[in-house]
């Protein structure tokens, strides 16, 4: 029996819901939207995690602890990560130049396309958001107001944004 799609509550209800909920379901709704452009660009292969390890690797690379850390993973989870981008050809690993035994996983040109056709998606995604009515209000505001809602109590660097979805 085919079930008729849930009708999306009208803004009045969205804006009775609580801060922290608003921010997840309009982060899982534009992750849905972005990875849908992704895939229809030809990145099917890849899942958001790969996107935050790339951001991660940027600019010249990371040794497997480092990008553990950056990504807030175990340096199991950041190896896996590594394994797996590196079978498809978005890593590949080299000497560290400091030398000894460790190495510098680094992006392949391949990675550094997909973080050009990305960053053209999300900057498209976002002109859309802004060109919405309530968008065209004061973009800057509401992204200053978010970076803003971002920072830690007292100042300090945001921690890693981890790949739980």
């Amino acid at each position: 029996m085919h079930q008729e799609a849930p009708t999306p509550p009208a803004t009045a209800e969205l804006e009775k819901l609580e801060l922290l909920f608003l921010l997840g379901l309009a982060f899982q709704l534009l992750l849905g939207e972005f990875n849908g452009r992704l895939a229809d660009a030809g990145y099917g292969d890849l899942r958001p995690v790969h996107g935050l390890a790339f951001q991660a690797l940027r600019p010249a690379g990371a040794t497997g602890s480092e990008l553990a850390r950056r990504l807030g993973v175990t340096k199991q989870a950041a190896g896996q990560i590594v394994d797996d981008l590196e079978r498809r050809g978005y890593v590949r690993r080299e000497p560290h130049p400091a030398g000894g035994r460790r190495k510098l996983v680094v992006l392949t040109e391949a990675a550094h396309r997909h973080l050009a056709v990305a960053g053209d998606l999300l900057h498209g995604l976002e002109n859309e958001l802004t060109a919405r009515p309530a968008g065209r209000a004061d973009p800057g505001r509401r992204r200053a107001g978010l970076a803003a809602a971002a920072r830690e109590p007292g100042g300090a660097p945001p921690p890693p944004l981890r790949p739980v979805w």
